[in-house]
This record gives structure tokens, sequence and C-alpha cells, in this order.
């Protein structure tokens, strides 16, 4: 299997056939990386929100190295695969992950999350909080809202169906619009979080509402998909937490963060049991853990930095443990239609086997 290849939107001029080196590392991002603890320790002054997305657009410079760029996050939305990063790169894959095409995108700030409800209706968010929404599966996209005066970067964004969704990012914001992200509510207030921590992850737990986790290990979960929320007064752990997913189990979740930490819950955040992470030899995992999937057979799969890969077959009870050899961080993961995973973070795009190992060629 050869690597990822970078081709220019179909708009271009320019096309690249051949392939790069495998899994080539770029030392400059070294540096920007702990992916999402960057993104969560970001010092950033607060303004009011406006009331619409700034009018003059600047696109995305279209580059055939940006599949080899750093990426944070990657969906795969039924019809192809999409992921998001540095300096508004988003592409597509219509061939899981073999090739990919670069989006038009009026956005060069880094892009930090992105969700679909359909194979068509997706919304992505970033820094200088803004939202961009594409109808097309991803091949251009729309800004619907930022605050450049901010500068503050949102961290993820969930939508329960094509009109209701929420983002969240730095300083407890919380956004939510009824309208498919024509219109966009500050509803922080709904939130008891005084100290304003920054909110990394939202998701939809099965049968029983929504979570939210952030910094501090700070935990929201509402039962009644984003009217009210609760804080949880006696959270697991006091550091931060970067994601957080639901299972295919009712009331089952997972939150993952800071140097290992792993935490399931099976009554919605009411206890909480600390998964265990050993390295063969080594102790305990010591990497943080910034990205997860469930999968179509009920398997999850969640990946970290140093090349972290992590594997339970038993709804998150416990995780078999892979570290790829190239050691390079991983924010995101997604799989494709045969089983395999395809990853994203330091140095982009790159294909694995189930387990996250390289596959072989062919």
């Amino acid at each position: 299997m050869s690597e990822p290849v970078m081709r220019r939107t179909r708009s271009g001029q320019a096309s690249r056939r051949t392939c790069m080196p495998a899994f080539r590392v770029h030392s400059p991002l070294a540096k920007a990386l702990s992916l999402c603890s960057v993104l969560s320790a970001l010092v950033i002054a607060a303004a009011p929100l406006p009331l619409h997305a700034s009018t003059e657009a600047v696109y995305a410079i279209e580059s055939v190295k940006a599949v080899h760029s750093l990426l944070l996050d990657v969906v795969d939305t039924g019809e192809r695969l999409v992921t998001v990063g540095d300096r508004g790169h988003i592409l597509y894959s219509e061939d899981q992950g073999q090739s990919w095409l670069q989006a038009r995108v009026p956005s060069r700030q880094m892009l930090t999350s992105l969700f679909f409800v359909d194979a068509r209706h997706g919304w992505a968010v970033g820094h200088d909080a803004q939202i961009l929404a594409t109808t097309d599966g991803g091949e251009t996209w729309v800004k619907q809202f930022d605050d450049l005066e901010r500068e503050a970067p949102l961290l993820d964004i969930w939508f329960k169906d094509a009109d209701h969704g929420f983002a969240v990012g730095a300083y407890g914001a919380l956004l939510e619009t009824l309208d498919g992200g024509k219109t966009w509510d500050d509803v922080s207030d709904r939130l008891d979080n005084e100290d304003a921590y920054h909110l990394n992850g939202i998701a939809a737990v099965k049968d029983s509402g929504l979570f939210i986790v952030g910094e501090m290990g700070v935990m929201f979960r509402s039962a009644d998909w984003g009217e009210s929320w609760e804080k949880i007064a006696e959270p697991p752990y006091e550091g931060s937490l970067f994601g957080v997913m639901g299972t295919d189990q009712s009331g089952v979740l997972l939150a993952y963060g800071l140097r290992g930490h792993l935490f399931r819950s099976s009554d919605f955040g009411d206890s909480w049991q600390q998964i265990r992470l050993e390295n063969p030899g080594n102790g305990p995992l010591e990497f943080g853990l910034s990205g997860a999937v469930l999968l179509a057979d009920g398997s999850i799969v969640v990946v970290g930095h140093g090349g972290t890969v992590l594997k339970s077959d038993d709804g998150g009870r416990s995780f078999s443990l892979f570290n790829r050899p190239d050691r390079l961080s991983l924010a995101a993961v997604a799989a494709g239609d045969k089983g395999q995973l395809v990853l994203v973070g330091q140095g982009g795009v790159r294909l694995a086997t189930p387990t996250g190992a390289m596959p072989t060629a062919q």
C-alpha cells in the first residue's frame, strides 16, 4: 500500500501523481506539538462576540504539501474522508485515503475539529472562533462565523441534525445554532464555569444526552440535549481532558486527556473507572490522548502523542496498546471501509492496519 498522495482541487492547474517517501517527518512541526495541549494553553484576550462573520474572505493556499502538514481531525462522511488542520487546510479523499484533494476554504487559520450530520452537510471550527460550513460533502466551504478580535479558538463541534448544533472552545465558550449555522448564539452562561475553563470536547452519549469535557478535568452533562447543563461535582481527574466519546452502549462514555489518562463511565458520568494503560515492560502510558473513534463493529480506537494507538474490543473496559515506530503525534483517527485506520496529526495523513501498524506494501 502506498502513502497518501496530494492532488490539487479540480479547479487547480497542478496535479501530483507520484508518491512521497513513506511517513516523512517534518521537524518544524515538533515545536507545535503537543497538539491539543497547545490549543488548550493559548493565552487569549476575550471580547464580545460579533453578530456576523467578517465579510472579506481570504482563502487557504493550495499546496501539494498540505497532506503532510499538521492535521487535527478526520471523519468518514459515509461517502468520503475529510480532514482539517493548519493554515485552513481541508482535504478530502474519495479512495479511502490513498489520494487527497484540497478543498476551497475561506480561511488560513488553524482548524481544529469537524462534524458531519450526513454525507453532504458538515461544519469545521478553529482559531479566531471560526465556524465553516459545507453542503457538498467538503469540496467547498463558507464562513458562517468568526471573532477576529478575540482570537480564541473553538475546539470541537457537534450537531444533532442539520439545524441544531453546538461549538465549544477556549475560555468556556459554548455557542449554539438552531438554523444550521446561519446564526450562532453565545450560551456559555448555561454552564457553571465561573473560572472559564477551556472546553475541549463535546459528544453525544447514547440514550442519555450531551457531555462536555475540558481544562482541569471539568465536566458538564445535559440530559435535554443542551437546554440545561449539570456540572459533574466530583470528576475523576484534575488535569486537562482533551476529548470525550459515546459508545454503542446506553449511557457509556469515555473521557481522555493528559499523560495517558482514560476514564470510562457506564452511567452518564455518575461514576467513573480509570482504565489502566501499560507499556509492556515500560510502565504506565505517559503520552497524552487526543482523539477517538467508534468503529462499525463497536470496537473503539483512541490515539495520542508519541504514535500511541489504543484499541478496545470490549466497549472500552480494556485496551491493547501499540506504539507506532515513527513516534509522530496523532490527533485523530477515522476508519476506512476495509477495516484500515486513517490517522492524522504531526506529518499529516498516514494509513494503518486495524491495530495502528504501518501497512505492508503491496
